[in-house]
């Protein structure tokens, strides 16, 4: 297969344009922002489909030499959360981005809106618009503009084009919906303690969540259950889903799901059915990584360590010759 190299031409105007844009950026940076900033992230503000959005990225010196890989936040969570580790429950998410780095990928860390809601029109919180809806998506714009004008404008010369997606929790349904919408961009994608975006819903009634950055729960359209509960996605026949996205490419992107058997947040049914689906949708899929022992938790739903060189790796292995 041929490399997938960027070509020379219009180097000096990416470099002219990234810089501009983190200039501008910069100077209403949140503090965890300013501490990635410090840390060598840069800051990009943007608009998408009219909305104000923002993200930060870092990339190695010279040529991106394994490409580039997206990242969305998990539920409630923020973008800085991958470059900052002020608390430890976020620290091997800040080691997945640096390793990725130091390997050759150019990391962009994507930061949800609060604005997504509910089928009753209620305010859900930090979360991605990963279901389908009749109303405008919030978030596949804004991946959009990410993967076919910003990656460009700052991908130096020599450098390798492929895209990967990786997200956690609502960011790893995140992952599949704008993995199979974006299916002739993307070139593997790997969801983390997630499910299926084009099976379930959110009932966004306050006091269904204890967080304050999120209010309501998840449920599977099959089966009516909280994803929290056991078996929740476990179902033969799948009447209620609703239709995929995709761009019909002669090659669909490849995927390898992530998660413990023991989440006490996302049902490993609900990762099972993901994978499952995606292998009959026509995605090519590696032998799902699953964690494994102790009690179900919410620590077992969070990025873990043992995740980030397999993704890495996953990664790796998917890119041309």
């Amino acid at each position: 297969m041929r490399s997938l190299l960027a070509p020379a031409s219009g180097l000096a105007l990416a470099v002219i344009l990234g810089l501009a844009s983190t200039a501008a950026a910069a100077s209403d940076a949140e503090p965890q922002e300013r501490q990635c900033i410090a840390h060598g992230w840069q800051r990009v503000a943007m608009q998408a489909a009219g909305v104000p959005r923002k993200l930060l990225w870092k990339a190695p010196a010279g040529a991106w030499s394994r490409g580039a890989i997206v990242v969305l936040h998990g539920g409630g969570g923020r973008h800085f959360q991958w470059c900052t580790a002020n608390s430890p429950l976020v620290a091997p998410q800040v080691r997945f981005s640096e390793r990725a780095v130091a390997e050759g990928y150019a990391v962009f860390l994507l930061d949800s809106s609060d604005r997504v809601t509910d089928r009753e029109g209620r305010i859900c919180g930090k979360v991605w618009d990963d279901e389908v809806r009749e109303r405008p998506n919030l978030d596949l714009p804004l991946i959009g503009q990410v993967l076919r004008e910003l990656m460009p404008r700052l991908r130096p010369a020599g450098s390798r084009t492929e895209v990967f997606l990786t997200g956690l929790s609502s960011g790893g349904y995140m992952t599949v919906r704008a993995a199979t919408h974006f299916d002739d961009l993307v070139t593997a994608f790997a969801p983390v303690s997630s499910g299926d975006p084009y099976g379930w819903h959110r009932v966004c009634e306050p006091g269904l969540s204890a967080r304050k950055t999120v209010q309501g729960a998840g449920y599977d359209n099959e089966t009516g259950k909280q994803i929290i509960e056991r078996d929740a996605c476990l179902a033969d026949h799948h009447p209620n889903e609703q239709p995929w996205d995709s761009t019909r490419p002669a090659t669909k992107p490849a995927f390898r799901v992530f998660h413990h058997e023991m989440d006490g947040i996302n049902d490993r049914s609900c990762a099972d059915k993901v994978s499952r689906l995606l292998r009959l949708h026509g995605y090519p899929g590696e032998a799902d990584f699953v964690l494994r022992g102790g009690r179900r938790s919410l620590a077992n739903h969070l990025w873990q360590d043992e995740y980030s060189g397999a993704v890495l790796a996953f990664f790796a292995g998917r890119m041309a010759r």
